[in-house]
C-alpha cells in the first residue's frame, strides 16, 4: 500500500489509572511509575493478590466509553455531519445490565449484550454509520483497528471510530486470581528475570481512523498513520502461545509486508508482554523470527508494566501510547525491571525513556486461543 493511502488517525483519547486524557497517559508511561495499588472498587477478601491499576473516580462503562468517543471526535475536529458519516467499531468485555433512554442516567455495569451497548453509544454520540462489536479477548481492540484499516483502505468506509473499554471488575479479577496469573509481588516485570505474572488495569480508549481523502476533504491533520497490520493464529494451546512464537511472528511479517517496509524501518516495539514467564519468552522468540538479528537492537517495552492489562481494551490503549510516543519522540519505559533474562534477549528500555529514532513502531497483542495481532504505526 502506498504511503498516501495509509489510513489516518486524526483523533485519540484514553483513560487509565494514570489519569484522564492523552496527556496523562503519555506523562505516566514516560515517568514509568506503576499505577498499581490496593483494590478499593470491590471486596478482594480471600484473594491471593489484591492490587490492580484502577482510577479512583470512574463512571459506568457506558458513560466512560461515550465520553471517550466524544473526546476523540472533538480531537479529530468532527462536526455533526462528520459524525453522522462515521462507523463505530467497539471492543469490550461487557456492558450495562440495561441501557438508559436518551438523556437518562446510566445504570450499573454488568453483562448485557455488547451489540446493545454499541448501538447505544452510536446513537448517544451521533455516529450514523454501521456498528461492529469485538469480544475476542485481548486482541479485540487491535482486531477492530485492523478491520477498520482494511475497510478504509479498500474504499468500503471513509471513517471509523474505534472504541474499547475495560474497567477492572470482580468476575475477571477472580478468574485470573484463581488461575494464579497475577504477580504475587504486586509488580509487572515484562521480559525481566524474576517476573511473576500480570496485573489488571482500567483502560478506556477511542481513536478516529479515516481515509487520506476524507481527512483532506475536511482539512483534518493526522496524528499518525496505520501503515500496516497483520493477524495470525497459533493453534497451539488454549491458554499458552507457541513457545517458538510462530503465530505472532507471522502477524508481524504480514504488517511489514502490507506496509512495504523492511524490518529495519521499525524503531520501537510496544510489546504485548504481560510479565508472565511463558508468554514473554514466546514473544521474544517471535521478534527474533520476525526481525532477525535486529530483534536485539530495536528498543522494546511493555507499558502494561505501568497501566496494567486492560484485557479487551489493551490493544487500543497501547495503540494510543504508541501514537503518542511517536508524536512526541519519546519511547516509554519498561517498568519493574530487575535483571536480564536469557530467554528474552531484547533491547528493553529501562530506567528512562529513549528518543525515537524512526517514524515507525509496532504495537503487538496476543490472546488466549492463540490469536495474535500486529499494528505498524507511522508518524504523520
Amino acid at each position: 500500500m502506498a504511503e498516501r493511502e495509509h489510513p489516518r488517525i486524526t483523533g485519540v483519547h484514553a483513560l487509565s489509572a494514570l489519569g484522564r486524557g492523552a496527556d496523562a497517559l503519555l506523562a505516566g508511561v514516560l515517568a514509568g511509575t506503576p499505577a498499581f495499588a490496593p483494590v478499593r472498587r470491590f471486596d478482594t477478601t480471600g484473594r491471593r493478590v489484591a492490587v490492580a491499576a484502577t482510577l479512583p473516580e470512574v463512571g459506568t462503562l457506558a458513560d466512560e466509553l461515550a465520553d471517550a468517543v466524544d473526546a476523540a471526535c472533538r480531537a479529530a475536529g468532527l462536526d455533526r455531519a462528520g459524525r453522522a458519516e462515521s462507523a463505530l467499531f467497539l471492543a469490550t468485555h461487557g456492558g450495562p445490565r440495561s441501557l438508559p433512554a436518551p438523556g437518562a442516567a446510566s445504570e450499573s455495569d454488568g453483562g448485557a449484550e455488547v451489540p446493545a451497548l454499541a448501538g447505544h453509544l452510536a446513537r448517544r454520540c451521533g455516529l450514523g454509520g454501521r456498528t461492529r462489536v469485538y469480544t475476542t479477548a485481548c486482541v479485540s481492540a487491535s482486531t477492530a483497528v485492523a478491520d477498520a484499516a482494511t475497510l478504509i483502505g479498500r474504499g468500503d468506509l471513509d471513517r471509523v471510530v474505534v472504541a474499547a473499554g475495560y474497567l477492572v471488575e470482580p468476575d475477571q479479577y477472580a478468574l485470573f486470581d484463581a488461575g494464579r496469573a497475577f504477580a504475587a509481588d504486586g509488580a509487572v516485570r515484562p521480559f525481566s528475570a524474576g517476573r511473576q505474572g500480570l496485573l489488571l488495569g482500567d483502560g478506556i480508549a477511542a481513536v478516529v481512523l479515516e481515509s487520506a481523502a476524507a481527512a483532506r476533504r475536511r482539512g483534518a491533520s493526522a496524528v499518525a498513520t496505520v501503515a500496516g497490520w497483520g493477524r495470525a493464529g497459533d493453534a497451539y494451546h488454549p491458554c499458552q502461545p507457541d513457545p517458538r512464537g510462530r503465530g505472532l511472528a507471522r502477524a508481524v511479517g504480514s504488517a511489514l509486508r502490507r506496509a512495504g517496509l523492511p524490518a529495519g524501518a521499525v524503531g520501537y516495539v510496544n510489546a504485548n508482554a504481560t510479565g508472565t514467564s511463558y508468554s514473554d519468552a514466546s514473544e521474544a522468540a517471535a521478534l527474533r523470527v520476525a526481525l532477525g538479528d535486529l530483534a536485539g537492537r530495536i528498543p522494546v517495552s511493555s507499558t502494561k508494566s505501568v497501566h496494567g492489562h486492560a484485557l479487551e481494551a489493551s490493544g487500543l490503549l497501547e495503540l494510543v501510547v504508541t501514537v503518542l510516543a511517536l508524536t512526541h519522540g519519546k519511547l516509554p519505559v519498561n517498568a519493574g525491571w530487575l535483571a536480564p533474562d536469557e530467554s528474552c534477549p531484547l533491547d528493553v528500555i529501562t530506567h528512562a525513556p529513549r528518543p525515537a529514532t524512526s517514524p515507525y513502531a509496532l504495537t503487538l497483542n496476543a490472546a488466549f486461543g492463540g490469536a495474535n495481532t500486529a499494528l505498524l504505526i507511522g508518524a504523520p
